[in-house]
């Protein structure tokens, strides 16, 4: 409590402290996800302020998306995920990228079907009547949603893959079970805001800063096995690249 406890000697109003304080505790993981903050009338009595004043806090947090209120059951922080910071420079999928940050991957299956598409067809130089896997999907890092991913695989390349379960890493089953080895791939990486689709799936209010990126994975045939359009919450996930200097 002390560490909120507003300060009645400076002029900034008394919930802009409060807000101040209870929002730098979640952002900088102090109060984690799920935690259980007191009633309006509980917080007021213990700081002995007004339960207007608390009630103007708790509003500014809910319309920014910190906390659920969940009538008389009480108050829950709403924290994004710790912050993620994988390496770029090798082609890996999403499993083997958060078992290698010591995250617990999982997969949450939106659609799965057979389609044929014009415009995908064309980006796979195949023809308008070949068909892909079309894949959505909620990617989760220890249980906290990080990106939806909608991604097509050409099966005409890789036809196993119409009766994949969709568990485990999409590289492994091309490999082990379809005998295709991935070598190379395409990958811009560009700023974005939420769609209405990902907003719900990553919890937001409104729409949010994201990363979309767009991937091209080739096997050594040099045909394109995969493209991949994933969206990641940009509260979360920050990409590293190592730089090395080129001697003259």
């Amino acid at each position: 409590m002390e560490k909120i406890r507003p300060d009645s000697g400076i002029s900034e109003p008394v919930y802009k402290q409060l807000l101040r304080s209870i929002t730098d505790m979640i952002e900088s993981g102090e109060i984690s996800n799920g935690f259980s903050l007191p009633s309006e009338r509980a917080l007021a009595e213990a700081l002995d302020l007004s339960r207007t004043t608390i009630r103007r806090c708790y509003e500014e947090l809910r319309a920014q998306d910190h906390i659920n209120t969940h009538g008389r059951s009480g108050v829950t922080v709403k924290a994004p995920p710790s912050g993620i910071n994988p390496e770029m420079g090798r082609l890996k999928g999403f499993t083997e990228e958060m078992r290698e940050l010591g995250i617990t991957p999982s997969t949450q299956l939106l659609e799965q079907k057979t389609v044929t598409d014009r415009t995908i067809a064309s980006l796979f130089n195949r023809p308008t009547s070949a068909k892909f896997l079309r894949l959505v999907r909620v990617r989760l890092g220890d249980g906290s949603p990080l990106s939806r991913e909608v991604a097509w695989y050409d099966l005409t390349l890789a036809p196993a893959l119409a009766e994949w379960d969709v568990v485990g890493s999409a590289y492994q089953f091309l490999e082990q079970q379809c005998g295709i080895k991935l070598i190379t791939a395409e990958q811009s990486i560009e700023a974005v805001l939420s769609n209405d689709e990902e907003a719900v799936v990553f919890g937001f209010s409104e729409p949010g800063p994201c990363l979309l990126l767009k991937r091209k994975t080739y096997a050594v045939s040099g045909q394109m096995v995969e493209y991949v359009e994933g969206t990641f919450r940009g509260d979360a996930y920050t990409y590293r690249v190592n730089l090395k200097m080129v001697q003259s």
